[in-house]
């Protein structure tokens, strides 16, 4: 493991400093290139207008006109947690729009992981087609399902796309679904700056637009128009859980729900939540969202029905939510019971790939015909983050008359492109990626068991050819020393009141320390005592047990905790260079 010290541009740190900006915060912003105090404005008046979303305003005036016309519509929503809050602030954000005019006629549906694989299929047109809907409307789906949109265009639905992933490839050329309204600005010449907003994001942007169309109609006027902006605490969740990258856009979604959030302004399915996690929401941070709220709605989607979490972010009702939180709770605990068997397993398998004394390879494929589909794209993650190297995992298909397909997750390591090397691996052998998708970082693909070794013998070779030594380097960059005034528990409040994530890290410091003492806790978890610029403090290493040497390099995260009725900092360790 490599730290590296990310660079401070020195006169952006006196600027901010020179703005009111306390000079820790300064130096944190300016090695994550904000120049000006402007720029972390978090107001809503900010936001990139919908009209340079394309198709925002199309989209808006034909469901205006739905609405106007009394038609049904039927959210087709996907089954991880971007899904689920986009699904839940389509329905609430339309019936909000649609009150005024006596309209409440939408409903959602959920694939089903197992049987409907992802996205827009045929057999799930069919089924909106039979509740009697008018429309059918993709949240976080969509844009590469061509076969589907033909098939509800066909069963007589009118269809609009709402999507952020990227466009299918198909014989070397973007392929857009046909007949219908995308809106995505990731499709060919949409001008939206923010190219990284989440499905829910998009979703969101769409309801901006239709609450300006309805405006422009005298529906409501600004004084009276319902206010959207209370979906914001789920346009967070869904954003910060589907890790894209925070760029200025994001992190004002971002800021703007976690501030409701903490005035409890929320829906109280989000707020049952918060209490079966044991989190506080007047201390709400984006680390709660990614990993307390996110993993209890996503295990609903892997496990078991997608339904379960988007019903807990709809009803109104306290003590429903709560059932249903609780219910969340309980197979998130299945999940890692799950997650952790698997992991092992996988990690079995790896160890016989190589001896402990070289390199693993370039890339990593795993499969045993006993790991679940559901969880695959987890443990594709922990040994990626693990042996550093992109990886991929399968399962079995539980679909029935699919038992010889096999269903893989991937994840990928800066400078490797996922998405791009299935593309080769496709061209490169023809038919042995049945399907296949994703982004750079994360990626998912479908194969006949009989082409395992093919799969993996060309991933590995494509891996060889793309990532050199410096790429193969772990790297954990870091904010450098923190110096001694600063470790205090109300700058620790302060720091976690930030908007922190994917593109705008989190503050992670690095400097030489002494190990005064150290012992396993929980079997897994390395607790320690360091001497840090002379004073003694406590630090502990989650998933560690490897000792430390008595002068280390450490990277480490700024916690608080309570002891004895007093809070003291903590150092949550990241890595160590040894």
């Amino acid at each position: 493991m490599k730290i590296i010290t990310r660079d401070v541009p020195p006169r952006a740190a006196w600027a901010l400093e020179q703005a009111g900006l306390h000079p820790l915060l300064a130096r944190l912003f300016a090695a994550r290139g904000i120049t000006a105090k402007e720029q972390l404005d978090d107001a809503l008046s900010l936001l990139i207008p919908p009209t340079q979303m394309l198709n925002a305003t199309t989209a808006a005036k034909q469901l205006a006109d739905a609405m106007a016309a009394g038609q049904r519509l039927c959210i087709v929503a996907d089954y991880d947690c971007d899904g689920a809050t986009a699904c839940a602030v389509g329905v609430r954000g339309l019936k909000l729009l649609g009150a005024p005019m006596g309209w409440d006629k939408v409903e959602y549906l959920v694939p089903d992981r197992v049987t409907d694989g992802y996205g827009l299929t045929p057999s799930i047109a069919q089924r909106v087609k039979q509740r009697g809907a008018d429309w059918l409307v993709t949240v976080d789906n969509g844009i590469a399902s061509v076969a589907g949109v033909r098939a509800a265009r066909e069963a007589g639905l009118n269809v609009l796309v709402t999507d952020h992933h990227l466009p299918a490839v198909i014989d070397g050329a973007v392929t857009l679904p046909t007949d219908c309204t995308i809106v995505n600005p990731n499709q060919p010449g949409c001008g939206f700056e923010s190219k990284s907003i989440a499905g829910v994001g998009v979703m969101f942007y769409v309801l901006l637009a239709l609450r300006a169309e309805l405006r422009e109609r005298g529906v409501f006027d600004a004084k009276t128009q319902p206010k959207i902006d209370t979906l914001l605490p789920l346009v967070a969740l869904g954003t910060v859980a589907d890790v894209v990258k925070l760029d200025a856009n994001n992190r004002r979604l971002v800021a703007q729900g976690l501030k409701r959030v903490r005035a409890s302004a929320m829906p109280p399915g989000m707020a049952a939540l918060f209490a079966v996690a044991a989190r506080q929401p007047a201390k709400a941070s984006a680390f709660d969202f990614g990993f307390a709220l996110g993993p209890r709605l996503n295990a609903a989607g892997r496990l078991a029905d997608m339904t379960l979490g988007i019903e807990c972010l709809l009803t109104d009702d306290p003590g429903r939510a709560d059932e249903l939180a609780r219910t969340l709770d309980g197979i998130n605990r299945e999940r890692k019971t799950i997650e952790g068997e698997m992991r092992e397993q996988a990690l079995m398998i790896v160890e016989e790939l190589f001896d402990e004394s070289e390199e693993p390879p370039p890339a990593i494929t795993v499969f045993d015909p006993d790991f679940h589909e559901g969880v695959v794209g987890i443990v594709a993650s922990r040994l990626k983050d693990k042996l550093h190297r992109p990886t991929f995992v399968f399962a079995a298909s539980g679909a029935e008359g699919k038992e010889h397909e096999l269903k893989g997750s991937g994840r990928s390591i800066p400078g490797f492109h996922l998405r791009d090397a299935l593309d080769l691996v496709a061209k490169r052998h023809p038919g042995v990626l049945l399907r296949f998708g994703g982004h750079a970082m994360a990626a998912g693909c479908t194969i006949d068991e009989e082409h395992i070794d093919t799969f993996e013998q060309a991933f590995a070779q494509v891996a060889h050819e793309w990532l050199d030594a410096a790429t193969l380097q772990r790297r954990l960059e870091a904010d450098g020393v923190l110096d001694r005034q600063y470790r205090r528990p109300d700058l620790v409040d302060t720091l976690h009141a930030e908007v922190w994530g994917q593109g705008f890290a989190p503050p992670v410091f690095c400097e030489e320390v002494q190990v005064v003492s150290q012992r396993l806790v929980g079997e897994k978890h390395l607790s320690v005592k360091l001497k840090h610029q002379g004073d003694q403090v406590d630090g502990i290493w989650f998933g560690h047990t490897e000792p430390l040497p008595s002068t280390v390099k450490i990277a480490f995260r700024l916690d608080a905790d309570e002891w004895q009725g007093q809070r003291r900092v903590r150092f949550l360790i990241e890595a160590a260079e040894v």
